[in-house]
């Protein structure tokens, strides 16, 4: 049986809706199921990456440290859109730090943010056998 693609991109803000929860949650069940998960973050869902989230004026949870924890689930491939930075004034600095240990190279830690350009964040979504959008 071959392994599905699938692909959940994240459009929007971190808070303010539930569709970036929703998302990180579904991400993580995939993963629980085995699927081959990757995670987009374009427009304004490169917010959900960005460093030091503060949500205690808005009085809901703070949920980013979990995309710390991605890489115990396997899933390893987090791309970020450039243009999706630049357009809201951020780089690939004011992202928190994602990483992984990889088994096949002496478990060495390496990073799970990928920033990627437009053109071929087209590519990555092509080449997927699911694409769901948040």
């Amino acid at each position: 049986m071959t392994t599905k693609k699938f692909l959940y991109v994240n459009r929007k803000a971190p808070y303010g809706t539930i569709y970036a929860l929703e998302s990180l949650e579904v991400v993580l069940i995939g993963a629980a199921f085995e699927q081959d998960v990757s995670v987009a973050f374009l427009d304004d869902g490169v917010f959900q990456l960005t460093k030091g989230q503060d949500t205690g004026g808005i009085g809901v949870k703070n949920f980013s440290p979990t995309f710390r924890a991605l890489g115990d689930y396997d899933v390893t491939k987090l791309y970020v859109e450039r243009e999706s930075l630049e357009e809201r004034g951020l780089t690939e600095a004011d992202l928190q730090e994602v990483t992984y240990e990889d088994e096949d190279d002496d478990w060495a830690e390496k990073p799970s943010i990928r920033i990627i350009s437009r053109a071929e964040m087209a590519d990555v979504m092509a080449d997927q056998d699911v694409v769901l959008s948040f």
